[in-house]
C-alpha cells in the first residue's frame, strides 16, 4: 500500500501543536525533524559519534513534521481542514511557528513507520539515566540506569528538550522510595526514569489511549509491570491518589490550570516538576506556582523551551 505523507515546515516551538494538528486529522503517525534534538556529540555521554556526523549536517534547517495519511479516506477534505487549520495556527501562535509549507510524497507502508528511527540514539538525560531504543545496542556502565523506549506514535522519545529536562529534574526530585504522579505520561518515558531512580509506585495517566497503550508497552519491555500503572482519564476526575512527587510535560496554560488543584494530590513538602513550557510563557507559570504556595528550587532553560522543579510548603 502506498501512503501519502504530508511534510510541514516549522520550528522548534511550533512543532509539538503542528504535530497535534496532524493526528487530530487523522495521521497514523507523526515524526519531528529537528536539529535541536540531536545532542551535542563533543559534549561528554554524547553517543552520536556513533553516526557519521555528515548526516547531522544533512538535516535541514527548518524543524519537519512528518506525517502519514491513508490517501483512500476522503484526502483532498483533510488537506483543505489542515490548511485552514495552519493558518489559524500562523494567525494565533504567539510565537514563530515557521512558514508552515505543506509538501507531499509518497510513501511504501514498509517504510513509513521506520524512517525516523534513525535519528534516535542512545543518550545521556541527567547524570545517571540513559535513554535507549529498543532497537539499538547499549553497553550500561556500573551508574547507568537505562530506560528502554519504543515511543510509537506517543510523545516522548526523550530527545525532546522538555522531556530530557524533565529527567533531568528527576534525579534531582526522586530520592528513592517515593510515591509519584506523571500526569500526561505520553511514552511513559518520565514515569519509567522514576521507576528507574527508585520511585515505590508510578500513576501514569493520559487522556490518550494510544499513549496509554505506547505506555503500558514501555512498561514491560522495562519490567516495570508491579510499580509502574498506566491508567486513561483525567487524574483530577478518576482519583485521589497523593504522591511525593508529581511531574507534568504538557504545555504552560495546563500547568497553570492544574497548579491548584495538584496541591490536592502532592502532599506536603512533596516536590513538582514541570516542562512543556515555552520561554515566553516561564513568568506566568511562576506566577502560577507562587500564587498557590509552591516553592521554586531550580529552573532548566534549553532551546525555547523552559522547566521547573518546585516544592509544596510542610503545611
Amino acid at each position: 500500500m502506498q501512503w501519502t505523507e504530508l511534510i510541514i515546515h516549522t520550528t522548534t516551538a511550533g512543532s509539538d501543536a503542528v504535530s497535534n494538528i496532524l493526528i487530530d486529522l487523522g495521521a497514523n503517525g507523526t515524526m519531528v525533524e529537528d536539529r535541536a534534538d540531536v545532542p551535542d556529540p563533543d559534549k561528554p555521554h554524547g553517543f552520536w559519534e556513533i553516526i557519521d556526523p555528515a548526516m547531522i549536517d544533512a538535516m535541514p534547517e527548518d524543524v519537519l513534521v512528518h506525517a502519514w495519511f491513508d490517501p483512500e479516506k476522503a484526502f483532498a477534505r483533510t488537506l483543505e481542514q489542515l490548511m485552514n487549520r495552519l493558518a489559524l495556527l500562523q494567525a494565533s501562535a504567539g510565537c514563530d511557528v515557521g512558514s508552515l509549507k505543506v509538501e507531499q510524497a509518497s510513501v511504501r507502508d514498509e517504510d513509513w513507520s521506520e524512517v525516523w528511527k534513525q535519528f534516535y540514539k542512545p543518550f545521556h538525560a541527567g547524570k545517571r539515566l540513559v535513554v535507549k531504543p529498543t532497537w539499538e545496542a547499549y553497553e550500561a556502565g556500573p551508574e547507568d540506569l537505562v530506560i528502554e523506549m519504543d515511543p510509537g506514535m506517543a510523545f516522548g522519545s526523550g530527545t525532546h528538550e522538555t522531556t530530557s529536562m524533565c529527567l533531568e529534574l528527576l534525579e534531582e526530585a526522586v530520592q528513592g522510595g517515593e510515591d509519584v504522579i506523571d500526569v500526561g505520561t505520553g511514552s511513559g518515558i518520565l514515569a519509567i526514569g522514576a521507576a528507574r531512580l527508585g520511585a515505590w509506585h508510578v500513576l501514569a495517566v493520559d487522556i490518550d489511549p494510544d499513549a496509554v497503550r505506547v505506555a503500558r508497552e514501555n512498561v514491560r519491555i522495562n519490567g516495570l509491570e508491579d510499580r509502574i500503572e498506566a491508567v486513561q482519564g483525567n487524574l483530577l476526575e478518576r482519583t485521589e491518589a497523593k504522591c511525593e512527587v508529581c511531574v507534568a510535560n504538557i504545555i504552560a496554560d495546563v500547568i497553570c490550570m492544574f497548579a491548584e488543584p495538584l496541591t490536592r494530590h502532592i502532599a506536603p513538602g512533596g516536590r513538582f516538576v514541570c516542562s512543556g513550557i515555552l520561554k515566553e510563557k516561564e513568568q506566568m507559570v511562576t506566577d502560577a506556582l507562587l500564587a498557590n504556595g509552591y516553592e521554586l528550587l531550580k529552573v532548566l532553560r534549553k532551546g525555547s523551551w523552559v522547566a521547573m522543579l518546585s516544592r509544596r510548603p510542610l503545611s
